[in-house]
């Protein structure tokens, strides 16, 4: 077992390492830029280092450096950064370093999407509509032609990185150049790729995808499957398990269709397939996410499988400690990500200083976070404070006690979407789970309220500055009457006199 793991991430995902170091005994070092020096990661592991290099995180040369010159056995990239770059793996063991996830041949095979859907394609499996080749910002002249071929509406998708950042939805041939010029600008900005390739839309969609384990010697397992459906600015903001879109038979079909298609590529370590399921429950493969990812807390809520603690041991070699038969998916989890974003303008990123911080506590729920009072949120990175987890045994408990769980956290200091997250549970396509991808819950800044609600509230801040002046003018004249002989004798019996 390693005696020494560097962890090339920050935030709440270090912060989350940290603790499964602790937990297995094995020493942690974290790397800080300047902006996260009071991240709560910093402050758990045994040593940190501050990255000063160009690019940060996606420094290759400079955190191997650092990793050597700490002593450390291997490295854990997260998720993001360069958790999914071969490269990153190649230039680990070519310095002696283990890197933990997927092996540097498989994460090359599942990087190139269309390469990843060719090959289940011609395995005999469904996967979604794609086009055959990707295209460059000097290639958009081909573009037009494959779109009408295969019909609209389209995804307009990144090579890199998973849905949300990099992708856009089209509906129309009058559209496709300026979308198709948005996505490759927001991938290269976000991966350093600016290439895209098509797949046909399918409305309305869930997002559904099957967590895997495989070791070094064979085993391959899932736990079960999360749905994801609800994004906001290409972020998955509320996610749950089991995915209510499935039937106990749909569930297990494709469950077992995950593993068929992990077993394509030869896959260990930790990893995700991911399926749209379309309205007559049919799957479409679409890719497998090789690494963590930020929703696993789901999955450990049900199954009490530590997943982290998992990677670390099958990256030292050792076979999964667990089996299929011996794994028990209990209950419903629901879990939230806490961003700093305002709802009220169209979700802007809101960084800043955290006054006061309070979380929820009790039975069966998790927060992971990197934030604490007086904690900065930086402006450099995704603006994500959190993500709070609830189970229950079953879904309409899990949706009251996540209700409780957002109420009794208190975030002051920045806005964060709490209140949208709010809202979007008390949905009622959310509460009866017949939501998809096209749930439509209004940000804030665009709800119009009745007349009546303006008048109230201008009456109850009305009523609320006279209060506070009127309890303003009784301290004064308490402090009048308080003049004289009377302040005279408290200064007397406080000298004992």
């Amino acid at each position: 077992m390693f005696k020494k793991i560097l962890i090339a991430n920050r935030g709440e995902i270090a912060t989350r390492i940290v603790h499964a170091c602790r937990s297995m005994g094995i020493l942690s070092v974290v790397l800080y830029e300047s902006e996260d020096i009071s991240s709560l990661h910093v402050r758990l592991a045994d040593e940190c280092v501050l990255l000063d290099a160009p690019d940060g995180f996606l420094n290759m040369e400079a955190i191997i450096r650092i990793a050597r010159q700490v002593n450390a056995d291997a490295i854990h990239p997260g998720y993001g950064f360069l958790a999914e770059e071969p490269e990153f793996a190649q230039a680990c063991a070519a310095a002696g370093l283990v890197f933990i996830g997927p092996s540097a041949d498989t994460m090359e095979q599942v990087r190139s999407k269309i390469n990843a859907l060719y090959v289940v394609a011609a395995a005999g499996f469904t996967t979604v509509e794609y086009s055959e080749f990707s295209y460059g910002h000097d290639e958009l002249s081909d573009i037009p032609q494959a779109a009408a071929k295969m019909g609209f509406p389209l995804v307009i998708k990144s090579c890199r990185g998973g849905r949300g950042l990099g992708e856009r939805w089209v509906d129309s041939a009058e559209k496709l150049e300026t979308v198709v010029r948005n996505a490759q600008a927001q991938s290269l900005d976000r991966y350093g790729d600016q290439r895209v390739y098509l797949e046909k839309g399918i409305l309305p969609a869930h997002q559904v995808g099957v967590q895997i384990l495989g070791d070094k010697h064979g085993n391959l397992i899932h736990l079960g499957e999360r749905e994801g459906s609800i994004i906001s600015r290409g972020n998955k903001i509320v996610e749950e398990s089991p995915a209510p879109c499935l039937s106990d038979e749909q569930r297990q079909s494709l469950h077992a269709e995950a593993l068929e298609i992990a077993r394509l590529f030869n896959y260990e370590n930790a990893g995700t397939v991911e399926f749209i399921v379309d309205a007559d429950g049919n799957f479409h493969f679409t890719e497998i996410k090789s690494r963590i990812q930020v929703e696993h807390p789901l999955t450990e809520m049900r199954s009490g499988v530590d997943l982290i603690r998992e990677q670390i041991r099958i990256a030292a070699g050792e076979p999964l400690a667990i089996s299929q038969d011996t794994i028990t998916l209990r209950g419903h989890a629901i879990m939230c990500r806490v961003l700093a974003r305002d709802p009220w303008a169209e979700f802007m990123a809101a960084p800043g200083e955290l006054t006061r911080v309070r979380f929820p506590c009790g039975a069966q729920v998790r927060v992971d976070t990197y934030v604490y009072c007086n904690a900065e949120i930086p402006l450099i990175y995704e603006p994500l404070i959190g993500k709070l987890t609830a189970w229950d045994r079953d879904r309409t408990s899990c949706i009251g006690r996540m209700e409780t769980t957002l109420q009794d956290t208190k975030l002051i200091g920045i806005q964060t979407n709490i209140a949208y997250l709010q809202r979007i549970l008390e949905s009622a396509e959310f509460c009866d789970g017949t939501y998809s991808t096209d749930l439509d819950v209004q940000p804030f800044g665009d709800r119009r309220q009745p007349i009546e609600h303006y008048r109230d509230l201008a009456i109850i801040a009305a009523t609320l500055y006279v209060k506070r002046n009127q309890a303003h003018t009784k301290n004064e004249m308490s402090t009048q009457r308080n003049g004289g002989w009377k302040q005279s004798a408290r200064r007397m019996a406080m000298r004992g006199e």
